[in-house]
């Protein structure tokens, strides 16, 4: 099933120099990058993509680390791809992921984890919108 997903290099990895390293491992698991965005966001966009975690404690924490530096915004899409790019981002704790996982190769911790991924279908629905227009799209 054709399916379209949404990714984020954080911070981290932007400012250790994996990004090339990361694209790489996604068009080799046969993931289509569809568009790709380099930008910082403000702590304003921040707080909004990240509203659904508003109020607990690790909130702001969260903003001011997706604030600190560029990241790269992805639209991925292919067959089955939310959960294909999740297995290949691993377990959000780095030291939980598989070997050869992305958090594994390139995360610090369960907060500076290199990379985000949608959840779901309705998820990705969402957050592929929030940074893309549909003339963003190359196929």
């Amino acid at each position: 099933m054709t399916e379209r997903t949404f990714a984020i290099i954080k911070p981290d990895a932007v400012a250790e120099k994996n990004v090339g390293n990361i694209i790489g491992m996604i068009e080799k698991n046969g993931l289509n990058i569809i568009a790709i965005k380099k930008l910082k966001l403000t702590a304003e966009q921040a707080g909004e993509f990240y509203g659904v975690h508003k109020g607990k404690p690790f909130f702001p924490e969260l903003v001011d680390y997706m604030t600190s530096g560029p990241i790269f915004v992805l639209a991925l899409e292919g067959d089955n791809t939310i959960k294909r790019w999740r297995d290949l981002m691993g377990a959000t704790n780095p030291e939980q992921a598989a070997e050869g996982t992305i958090r594994k190769l390139y995360g610090k911790s369960i907060s500076y984890n290199a990379t985000h991924g949608s959840d779901a279908p309705e998820t990705a629905k969402v957050e592929v919108a929030f940074f893309f227009d549909k003339s963003d799209f190359v196929n």
